[in-house]
């Protein structure tokens, strides 16, 4: 990834876009969505929102899934790291944002966030701060997922450091001892309840890890190294509706992996629609059963991104004019299933 002023040399025309972005962050709006624009593949309307990676404001947006609120920018919640939320000296490793998810500990809503700037960070949501935990992992590392386990610590993964590493959060705000794993190219994490392992992706493998020792002393141990059928691991999540599988993207291919069966699988509805070059998130949402996908936008002036995610069942592209984003996920924790 680039540098913030080279990115921001190449906005160009799309400058007064952008600035509009900016301008409407942080706007509250209603969690409520069109009625006549999110029925899924069942039928029914979608009304959970969505959160995406926005690189041209550096920001963490959260939107509603209806049109009007891309079309017209209505931000319901927007975060980046600031000092008043006791983050200022973690400013300068924030630059572009590209992991966001939505998790919760003891009753408290977080958001999970790294950026290739080096912050990696859990988040109180809707507050804003003190941040559960935070941390420098160093930019020419560029972290890229991140994942909070049951027993508090942090789990992040780095494509250019080459390591998963599981950062002692459980022992304090910015604890920054950790157990590292090498992880070649590594690019998601996820904690899976059902196995009790830590899964990761990286550029070749899908790995699963026992975690062992204690919150302050954790160990890391391989159980299980799957390589995948193409290369170039991009994305991990959970299937929604079906608990034995995982999104798995690559550099050219679209996956869900069943755990029980060991197989990457192309079975999921509207497969050639989905299943093209460049998906840099996917995941489903389990009432509607839509499936939302960022996919690199040939003619965004951020190389790696685009303006425009898709909600596959509703036939449906959201465009928020002016962004550069990166991943796009259903703002919804799938840990509470």
């Amino acid at each position: 990834m680039v540098s913030r002023s080279a990115r921001t040399a190449l906005l160009g025309t799309a400058a007064t876009a952008v600035a509009a972005l900016a301008a409407t962050v942080g706007v509250p709006t209603g969690a409520g969505a069109d009625a006549d624009s999110t029925a899924g593949v069942d039928g029914r309307d979608s009304t959970e929102q969505i959160v995406v990676t926005e690189q041209a404001t550096d920001q963490i947006l959260v939107l509603n899934s209806d049109r009007d609120s891309w079309q017209n920018t209505k931000i319901a919640w927007s975060w980046r790291p600031t000092a008043q939320d006791g983050l200022g000296d973690l400013v300068d490793n924030w630059g572009a944002p590209d992991e966001a998810k939505l998790r919760h500990r003891n009753g408290q809503a977080y958001l999970l966030t790294t950026d290739s700037w080096g912050l990696a960070a859990v988040v109180p949501y809707p507050q804003k701060g003190p941040a559960y935990w935070a941390a420098d992992v160093e930019r020419k590392n560029n972290p890229h997922s991140i994942e909070l386990l049951p027993d508090g610590n942090v789990a992040v993964v780095a494509s250019h450091g080459n390591w998963l590493r599981l950062y002692t959060a459980s022992q304090g705000q910015r604890s920054t001892t950790y157990v590292e794993f090498t992880l070649a190219d590594g690019h998601g994490v996820y904690w899976d309840a059902d196995t009790g392992l830590l899964w990761a992706l990286g550029g070749h493998d899908l790995v699963s890890l026992k975690v062992g020792g204690t919150p302050a002393a954790p160990t890391l141990t391989e159980v299980k190294r799957v390589e995948l059928p193409t290369l170039h691991g991009h994305d991990l999540q959970p299937v929604a509706r079906d608990k034995d599988r995982f999104w798995i993207t690559t550099g050219s291919q679209v996956y869900q992996y069943s755990k029980s069966r060991n197989v990457f699988l192309q079975d999921y509805v509207d497969r050639e629609r989905i299943n093209v070059a460049g998906v840099k998130s996917v995941g489903d949402e389990a009432k509607s059963g839509q499936i939302l996908t960022s996919v690199v936008q040939t003619k965004n002036l951020c190389t790696w991104c685009t303006d425009t995610p898709t909600l596959t069942f509703r036939r449906d592209q959201l465009t928020l004019h002016g962004s550069q984003i990166y991943k796009a996920r259903w703002w919804v924790d799938p840990t509470q299933r």
